[in-house]
């Protein structure tokens, strides 16, 4: 897809603070340090539109990035870190379920697993409440780079099978650009664009 126009809009903690227009929009969610902001940066063409630390739970807010004027990307908190505290942890499981649960614009969530592991007991909770509610998903499994080609290529049906989940698994990869044509033709076909992503994204 061709970006055209993009904006970090607003952070938002509650409700009444989500942009009201009424715009598409996908959720980015999964585990701290899995990889959600190098994802984004590479799926919008940016260096550091979406901030990259080494620090887990870093994302503390959600983060609305408007995009072509036509559809916005969230990106939620990170789960599963243990820098923060117990009541931190709560608030930020409040707003993720509150957004995933009740925001009508929301078209499909991203739910970003690690390849390189099994999924965690917070990935196979936050996957099972995903099912509960009916949301349409993609697992998203990130840093395809990391393992060797046969792993690659046997890594979506072991993590399907462990989620126990109907959804499609789509390997990635920001650093390499694996898998980003076909993540943004999942996008596309949601919006109902027929637009193709352009060869050579810059690099994040």
């Amino acid at each position: 897809m061709k970006i055209r126009s993009l904006a970090f809009e607003l952070s938002a903690v509650r409700p009444a603070q989500w942009p009201a227009d009424g715009l598409p929009e996908f959720a980015f969610v999964g585990r701290s340090n899995v990889g959600k902001s190098s994802l984004l940066n590479r799926l919008l063409g940016r260096k550091n539109l979406a901030r990259v630390s080494s620090k887990p739970g870093k994302t503390q807010q959600i983060n609305f990035y408007r995009v072509n004027d036509k559809f916005r990307f969230a990106d939620l908190p990170g789960y599963g870190y243990a820098a923060v505290s117990k009541g931190e942890r709560a608030a930020f499981q409040r707003m993720i379920h509150t957004y995933l649960s009740q925001r009508d614009p929301l078209v499909r969530v991203l739910h970003l697993v690690d390849i390189r592991h099994e999924p965690s007991r917070d990935d196979l909770t936050m996957h099972h409440w995903l099912l509960d509610i009916g949301v349409p998903v993609l697992i998203v499994a990130t840093k395809a780079d990391k393992v060797k080609r046969a792993e690659l290529h046997q890594a979506p049906a072991r993590i399907a099978k462990q989620l126990n989940t109907p959804w499609r698994v789509l390997a990635v990869s920001s650093e390499k650009n694996t898998g980003i044509d076909d993540l943004w033709a999942v996008l596309q076909d949601d919006l109902g664009v027929t637009e193709r992503p352009p060869d050579g994204l810059p690099s994040p």
